[in-house]
């Protein structure tokens, strides 16, 4: 497996060797060792999570209070995403950038946001798998979102996609309005 580090701190990619032969294929999407090494500390998992979305459904740009904060590793088991990675960290060097990588079913693909990154990702094809380890479990009364729409951000969305978004994320205040109201977690760098 290779890691390489993001533009953004605190996020990285994780590439797995694929294994293919007469039966099918084989990949080990996380590793401890090798994410350890990247990362400077083991995944803490509290809770895996699995979400199966149609074309054109974005997630996010989810976020937890920090503390505790919620750090993400996802890859996509089935079908394709573009996931999305956002700087929401006031005062960070990078704050309001993005990074933005496809994970699909023919690599295996892993991404990792720490905790205080914003998370949003795109279904490109129907059925789409995302599967996620968390480090702290869900819990609504601290779980924010900012508009994966925000024009401000600029996040990659295919244009030939219509955006289907839940009536949270539909409704969420853009980065300037959530850095305005104090909802967005401190760079601590």
């Amino acid at each position: 497996m290779r890691s390489k580090a993001l533009s953004i701190p605190g996020a990285w990619i994780f590439e797995p060797t694929r294994f293919d032969d007469d039966r099918g294929h084989f990949a080990a999407p996380y590793q401890e060792a090798v994410f350890t090494e990247a990362v400077g500390e083991p995944l803490r998992v509290a809770q895996a999570n699995h979400s199966v979305s149609r074309r054109g459904v974005i997630r996010g740009v989810h976020f937890a209070d920090v503390p505790p904060g919620q750090a993400k590793y996802v890859y996509c088991p089935r079908g394709a995403l573009l996931d999305v990675v956002v700087d929401i960290r006031v005062g960070s060097p990078t704050f309001g950038r993005h990074e933005a990588v496809r994970l699909d079913s023919s690599g295996y693909r892993a991404i990792y946001l720490a905790e205080g990154l914003g998370h949003a990702f795109c279904a490109l094809e129907d059925d789409t798998v995302a599967g996620y380890l968390c480090s702290t479990p869900y819990a609504p009364a601290i779980e924010r979102t900012v508009s994966a729409l925000d024009p401000a951000l600029g996040l990659p969305w295919p244009a030939d996609l219509t955006p289907v978004l839940s009536d949270r994320d539909a409704a969420a205040p853009t980065l300037a309005e959530a850095e305005a109201a104090g909802l967005l977690p401190r760079w601590t760098g």
